[in-house]
Parts: structure tokens; sequence; C-alpha cells
């Protein structure tokens, strides 16, 4: 009897809880490498972040103050938790208008709970919700995302980013969240554009591609501070200007959310849908910025950051929290190569809420605009876009969509239509799978696909067949209909047929059942049906199925020259001599 394979105890522990680790801690002692970067991007970040967490505080019907409540403790987390240098966690765009309708239905059956402790709740909820998907390891499915999809979507978000500016910088009047009706806004408004905030914006976007060229400055703080400078010198505010405003104080303060006990329910249901759309956000911008940077960012230990930090958020009196793609291009265009960049962020924003706040309520609106069209326009990768339209088209049909979808529907749903596509073009690939007769090459060892090579021939009597996919329900009629074509083109009768399944390393029981009928009417037609260079894996399931049996162990062949001995052989049994011709396939547990 063979023992049990391996790879079946592999699968006994990857069910066991991962372990979390800490890589914020390894890139923090790497400042002095990376501190000055990561000093300035932090600083930027922090600027950028203090009204955008003001502003998405007022989406979720709550105190402006709150987002920056959720911002610190956040930022502080994700610096030793997360494994993607660009991201900063906090109040982000989709998250805030997911929790502001939570907390809208749950207020009508709270009793007079306040806002303001259903959204901690929910932060502790999308926090806990999280945490399980790191316990059940569910990080794979961010893996279902492809290079198309990432460029897609990151083109997505900086055309999103840049239209976002424009009627701040053009002074055109904007009520519309979405990029489509926001640049119908502006097209239809361009008569009405005014003068100082438009010589203000270019103006902040002219001195940063500037002084880009002067690596050794920090350019983003030098434009943030002049900015500011200008504003208070000249009075822009009374030219039309705007400014940032008033900024409130106050440190964030432990709280422990309290609710009903039948609001709990309402309250994690609610939570699910947040923290699949931070969990899809936080992948998607961090595996884009990885496009251009050597870190590698783990899907599982984010989910896992992603619920530390909404816990610190919740008990930190804010509301749930996630990455945001404009930050993140932000410091990464200012310079932040490590989690450093959000630890930094962090203290900018605590200094803020103790005693800078006067001095920032002087930076131009239009300034910040400035400083996102020009972050925006980083992330346009055109060189990778030529890339993959060079590629294959179908691959840039991918990316074009998942950038639509962005720019036509919002992150949320673009995130949705990212995913989508992935999963589709996955299933399409192994529906449809790659598949080859194999044949003899004069002069080349082993067989190879006669497509690939004219001069291959084939054995008379015999067809050696691969399918370059797993065998599951997608493929398992594609599959037959295809071995069955192979042998009908043949000018021989054929009297065997060898299935090469060494790319078959995962079967499911319709495959099984396929190849269970296929193997009966091939055998109805006097046809033998053989398995060469089947993996330990594979074995197990045709042995579970019953398959393995039927085919009979003297029919499976450790390598394809093996069974063409078999073949040689016919119609007697396989030689003896070498038992390595026998196949004993393991026993189940």
């Amino acid at each position: 009897m063979t023992s049990l394979p391996s790879s079946r105890f592999g699968g006994l522990r990857r069910l066991l809880p991962p372990r979390p680790h800490l890589p914020g801690v390894g890139a923090l002692r790497s400042w002095r490498r990376t501190g000055r970067g990561d000093l300035i991007a932090g600083v930027a970040v922090g600027a950028y972040l203090v009204p955008q967490c003001l502003a998405y505080a007022r989406l979720a019907g709550l105190e402006p103050v709150t987002g920056l409540w959720a911002a610190v403790p956040a930022l502080l987390v994700y610096a030793v938790l997360g494994t993607s240098p660009a991201l900063s966690l906090g109040p982000e765009s989709a998250t805030a208008l997911l929790a502001a309708s939570s907390i809208a239905t749950l207020s009508r059956t709270s009793g007079g709970v306040a806002p303001a402790e259903l959204a901690a709740a929910l932060a502790v909820a999308v926090g806990v919700v999280s945490l399980v998907g790191w316990l059940l390891r569910l990080g794979f499915l961010a893996d279902l995302l492809s290079k198309p999809v990432l460029i897609g979507y990151l083109t997505g978000v900086a055309i999103t980013m840049i239209v976002s500016q424009l009627p701040t910088i053009l002074g055109i009047e904007s009520t519309h969240r979405d990029t489509l009706r926001r640049a119908w806004d502006v097209i239809t408004g361009i008569d009405g554009v005014a003068v100082a905030p438009l010589a203000v914006g270019t103006a902040v976007i002219v001195a940063l591609v500037v002084l880009a060229r002067f690596r050794w400055l920090p350019s983003t703080l030098i434009v943030v501070l002049a900015a500011t400078g200008c504003a208070a010198a000249f009075d822009l505010d009374s030219r039309g200007v705007e400014t940032v405003g008033d900024i409130p104080s106050g440190i964030p303060q432990f709280i422990l959310p309290s609710l009903p006990a039948h609001l709990w329910p309402g309250v994690f249901a609610a939570s699910a849908g947040i923290a699949v759309v931070a969990f899809g956000g936080n992948i998607l911008t961090g595996r884009a910025f990885a496009q251009t940077s050597e870190t590698d960012v783990d899907a599982n230990q984010e989910l896992f950051a992603l619920g530390a930090a909404n816990l610190a958020a919740g008990f930190g009196g804010g509301f749930p929290v996630s990455s945001s793609d404009s930050r993140a291009a932000l410091g990464v265009a200012s310079g932040g190569s490590s989690q450093l960049t959000s630890l930094v962020a962090a203290v900018s924003v605590v200094i803020v809420l103790v005693v800078a706040g006067p001095v920032l309520e002087s930076f131009p609106q239009a300034a910040l605009g400035g400083l996102v069209v020009y972050a925006g326009a980083r992330l346009l990768d055109v060189a990778e876009i030529r890339r993959i339209v060079g590629f294959r088209h179908s691959e840039a049909a991918i990316a074009a969509a998942a950038a639509a979808g962005v720019v036509a529907f919002d992150l949320l749903v673009g995130i949705g239509v990212a995913i989508a596509l992935s999963v589709a073009d996955l299933f399409r690939r192994i529906a449809r799978g790659h598949d080859a007769v194999q044949g003899q090459v004069p002069g080349l060892a082993g067989m190879h696909d006669v497509n690939d090579y004219p001069e291959a021939v084939t054995i008379p009597g015999l067809v050696v067949y691969r399918y370059d996919a797993p065998l599951c329900f997608a493929n398992a009629e594609d599959f037959r209909s295809r071995l069955l074509a192979a042998i009908a083109e043949e000018r021989t009768p054929v009297e065997w047929v060898v299935i090469n399944v060494e790319a078959n390393v995962e079967i499911d029981i319709t495959a099984t059942e396929m190849l269970e009928v296929l193997r009966a009417d091939l055998e109805s037609r006097g046809i033998v049906m053989a398995l060469a260079r089947v993996k330990q894996d594979l074995a197990f399931y045709l042995q579970r199925s019953g398959l393995a049996a039927r085919i009979g162990s003297e029919r499976f062949f450790p390598t394809l020259p093996m069974a063409l001995d078999g073949f040689r052989t016919r119609p007697g049994t396989p030689p003896t001599g070498d038992g390595a011709t026998h196949f004993q396939a393991p026993t189940p547990p």
C-alpha cells in the first residue's frame, strides 16, 4: 500500500491559523536610508489627509473631527502591520458612503443611539470581519487580479483623480461625485472659469514638474509651504481662492462602543460589505503601486492589517477606514518608499489636531487640487499600456474595461468590475485550454506538439494527447470533444490513446465522470485508454472516484517512454522486469 502523499499533510497545514508578523518594523528600522523621502511624503500626505478626513466625516454624517480621530490610529497600526509602503489607511470615499448608508439604516431601529456610537461599532465590526477573513486565509481571492486589471484600474484612478480636482482648480461649481457628470459640469461651465484658482493650481503643477528635476529637494513640502504663505500674504481668500478653512482640535480618546444586543447582527451584516470593499481597494491599490517597486503585497497580512486598523479606528471614536488611491499616489510622487510615510502622516495629523491647525487653514484648495492632479498624472503608465496593447488585444480590452469601470461607475463598482473581469479571464483560459497531439521529432528527445514541429511524426495506431489546464466542469466537454476530434483526424486506425496528464494536477467529479464516459466510448470502439505522467494529487482523486480501477493499474505509466513501451508490447501485458511501468494509486485516508 502506498502511503498518503505529503501534499495531503500540506493541505492540513493550510487549515491552521496563519502567523501574524510585523512587516512595517523592518521598514521603520531602515529610516536612515528612506527617512528623508518618507518625511517629506508623510508631511504631504498629512496635509492632504486633513481636509480629506474632514470631508469624509461630513459625508458619513458625523462631526468633522471624527475623520481625524479615525485616521491617526489607523495610520499608526498600518505603519507596523502593513506590507505596502504606498498605502496609508484612513477615511476613504467608498467606505465613508457605505458607513453613512449603514448608519442611516441602523438609526431607524437604534432607539436613539448616537450616530458616532454606531460609526465606531461599524469600524470594530469591520475589524472583526477582516480578522476572520485572515484566519480563514481568504487573501487568496486577491490573486484573481491580473496585471491588465491592475494597470487598467490604476489608469481609471488617475483619470478620476484628475477630473475630481478640475472644478476646484477652474473655479467651476459641481455638486456631483461621479466622474462623468463632474466632467460634464466642467465642459458646460468652461465659460465661467475663475482666473485666480486656475493660476494657483497651474502654478503648483508647474512648480512640482520643475522641482521634480532636483530629486534632492523636498518639492512637495516646498510647494505646500509656499502656497500657504502666498495665500496668507496676498489674501487669496478674498480673491476667490478658497482655503482649507477651520480645522477642529482634540486628540482621539479610547472608547468601547456599547450598543443594544439587537443592533449587532445588523452592524455585522453591514460591516461585511464594507470589509469586502475596503480589502478590494487596499489590494488593488497596493499591488498596482508594487508594480514599480521591489515590495510584495501579502494579501493575508493585508487582511490582518486592515482588521487591526479598523479596530483601532473604532476604539478611537472613528469610523471604518480603508486606503485612498489619491493619498497613495501623492505619497509615492512625493518620494515615500516605506511604511515610515504612514507614521509621519499620523504624527502630522496629531500636530494639526494639537497646535498647527490654524497654519494649515490658509492652504488654498486650488493648490491642494494641483497636488492631486500632479500625483494622478504620474499614475498614467503609458509605456506599460502600450506593452499590454502590443502583447495581446484581449488583455488590452480587459485593461480598458477595468479603467472604464472605475471612471464610469466610481471606485466601488470599479472594484467589482475588476474582480469580475479577472475571474472571467481565468475561466476563459481554463474552459478552453491549449491542447496538443504529440509526436516524435527526428534528432530531438521526447515528444512534442505536432503543431510546433512540422517535421514531427505520430506513431501509427497511437494518439498521445495533452490538455494544458486543470480538468473541471468548465472544460470537461471541451476536453472530450477535442480528443475525439484528434482521434478522427488520424489516417490509420487508432488502437491506443495515451493521455499525457502532466498539466492536469487538479480534477473535479464532473471531469472524472467525463473520463469514464470517454473510456467506455473508446472501449466500445476497441481503443485502449491509458494515462501517462500521473501526479500523486491527480491519482488520489482518480482512486477515490473508482476511475483508476476501471482504467486498470497496468494502463498508468509514470513516463511517456514507458507508455510507448506499453503500446509497442500490445496485446500482451506491459513489460515485466521493471516494476516502474505499473502504477499503484494511493489509498484514500
